[in-house]
C-alpha cells in the first residue's frame, strides 16, 4: 500500500508539469559547452544525438536519439510518463544507461517493468525539479519527484548521484537538463 501511495505524487508532479507548462512554448537552451563525465566523447559531433540537435528535442525525444539510453526511453513508454516528461518544464534527469539497468537482475527488473506504479515510483527517484548544474552537485543532493534525497559528490573531474557516476552530464534539451548515469538510483522504503 505504502508503495502504491507514495508513487502517486510521482505521477501527480509529473502530469502537473505537464498541465501547467505543456502549453506554454519552451525557449531552446543553448547547447552545454562544456558537459561533463569521461563517456562524452560518445555522443556523436553533429545528427540526432548531438549536443546542437538535443538542445532543440523535448527530453524523451532527445533520450531517444541516444543509444545506451534506449532501455529508460522504454521504461518512460511503459510506465506511460512519456507526454508528462516531454512538457515537464525546468528539470534535470539522472538518466540510466542500458549498461545500469543490466546490474539489475532481470527478473527484479521483470517484476519492476510489469506495474505501472513501481516503474513510474523508479523513474520518478531519478528527477528533481529545476535544471542543476555541475556546481549544483556540491551541494550535497536533491529530493527527487519520487520524494527521497539523492546524494550528490565532486571529486576532482568524477561527478557521482548516490554511488553512480556521472559517465556524460550537463546536457541540455528543449525542456530538461540531463545526466547519464552508469547505475539505477534505487529509492528507500
Amino acid at each position: 500500500m505504502r508503495t502504491r501511495l507514495s508513487v502517486l505524487p510521482v505521477v501527480a508532479a509529473l502530469s502537473f508539469t505537464a498541465l501547467t507548462y505543456g502549453a506554454a512554448a519552451h525557449a531552446a537552451p543553448s547547447p552545454s559547452p562544456s558537459p561533463v563525465g569521461s563517456g562524452c566523447g560518445a555522443l556523436p559531433k553533429s545528427g540526432p544525438g548531438s549536443l546542437s540537435e538535443i538542445a532543440n528535442e523535448p527530453l524523451v525525444t532527445a533520450a531517444s536519439h541516444i543509444p545506451q539510453l534506449s532501455t529508460l526511453v522504454s521504461a518512460v513508454k511503459k510506465a506511460g510518463l512519456e507526454d508528462a516528461a516531454n512538457s515537464a518544464k525546468d528539470i534535470t534527469v539522472f538518466a540510466p544507461t542500458n549498461d545500469a539497468f543490466a546490474k539489475i537482475p532481470k527478473d527484479q527488473f521483470d517484476k519492476i517493468a510489469a506495474d505501472k506504479r513501481a516503474l513510474a515510483r523508479l523513474l520518478g527517484h531519478h528527477i528533481v525539479e529545476g535544471r542543476k548544474s555541475p556546481a549544483d552537485f556540491k551541494n550535497g543532493g536533491f529530493t527527487t519527484l519520487e520524494g527521497s534525497r539523492v546524494t550528490t559528490s565532486v571529486s576532482d573531474d568524477t561527478y557521482k548521484v548516490g554511488d553512480a557516476k556521472v559517465v556524460c552530464g550537463n546536457i541540455q534539451t528543449r525542456n530538461a537538463t540531463l545526466y547519464i548515469i552508469d547505475s539505477v538510483l534505487k529509492p528507500r522504503g
